[in-house]
C-alpha cells in the first residue's frame, strides 16, 4: 500500500509497479494519489456536517451523490437517523460518532471520488458481519471498473477476492483463491477454520 502510493520509494532493483501500464516512478506523487482512494482503520474526518465529509473531495457533490455513496457505503440509513441528518456535526476526528460509523462515513467518503484504484486499509474492522457482507455486496456492482485492494485479519472480508496475499511476519508465504488457499491447509486455512468455528 505504502509502495503504491509512493510514500515508500520502490529500489531500483526491485522491479516496479505501473497503474494502466504506466510506471508509476514516472508520475508526479500529486497525480498518481489522484488515482488512488484510500479508507483506513482509523480514518479521519473533519469538524464538519457528515455532509460535507462525504464530499469533500468533489467540488461539485451535489446531495444525491452523497446520499448515493452512503448508500453504497450502508451509512445512508444511520444517517437519515440522526436527529439533523446529513447536516449532523461530527466533531474533530468524527468523535461523535461510533467505529464502525466513522469508517462507513469514510468509505462514503472515497467512493463518491469514483478512483481507478481503491484501498480498504482493513477499514471493516469496527462494523458488524452482516454489514461488513452487505458492504461488500454494495461494493461489487460500485467498483467494477476499479482495482480493488482489500487488507484485512477477517476471512470473510477477502473470501471473495480474484486473488488472496498472505502475509506471515511480514513475509509472502501464501497466494491464491480462497478455494485454492482452503485446499493447501496452510496458515490461510487455519484461520479460516478458527474463524468460522462454532463456539
Amino acid at each position: 500500500m505504502y509502495l503504491l502510493e509512493r510514500l515508500y520509494e520502490l529500489p531500483a532493483d526491485s522491479g516496479r509497479i505501473t497503474i494502466g501500464g504506466i510506471d508509476i516512478a514516472q508520475m508526479k506523487a500529486s497525480d498518481l494519489r489522484a488515482y488512488i482512494g484510500i479508507v483506513l482503520q482509523e480514518p479521519y474526518l473533519f469538524s464538519r456536517s457528515i455532509a460535507e465529509n462525504i464530499g469533500f473531495a468533489l467540488d461539485d457533490a451535489d446531495p444525491e451523490k452523497i446520499r448515493e455513496a452512503a448508500r453504497t457505503a450502508c451509512v445512508h440509513d444511520t444517517i437519515e437517523g440522526f436527529e439533523k441528518g446529513y447536516d449532523t456535526f461530527v466533531g474533530e476526528r468524527g468523535v461523535t460518532l461510533s467505529g464502525g460509523q466513522k469508517q462507513r462515513v469514510a468509505i462514503a467518503q472515497m467512493l463518491i471520488r469514483q478512483t481507478p484504484v481503491m484501498i480498504f486499509d482493513d477499514s471493516l474492522s469496527a462494523v458488524d458481519a452482516r454489514t461488513d457482507a452487505m458492504i461488500r455486496h454494495a461494493l461489487r456492482e460500485k467498483t467494477k471498473n476499479s482495482t480493488v485492494l482489500l487488507i484485512s485479519h477477517r476471512i470473510t472480508t477477502i473470501m471473495h477476492a480474484d486473488r488472496i496475499l498472505v502475509l506471515d511476519k511480514g513475509k509472502l508465504t501464501e497466494e491464491g483463491t480462497h478455494e485454492e488457499l482452503i485446499r493447501k491447509g496452510g496458515l490461510y486455512s487455519r484461520i479460516y477454520g478458527l474463524q468460522t468455528a462454532v463456539v
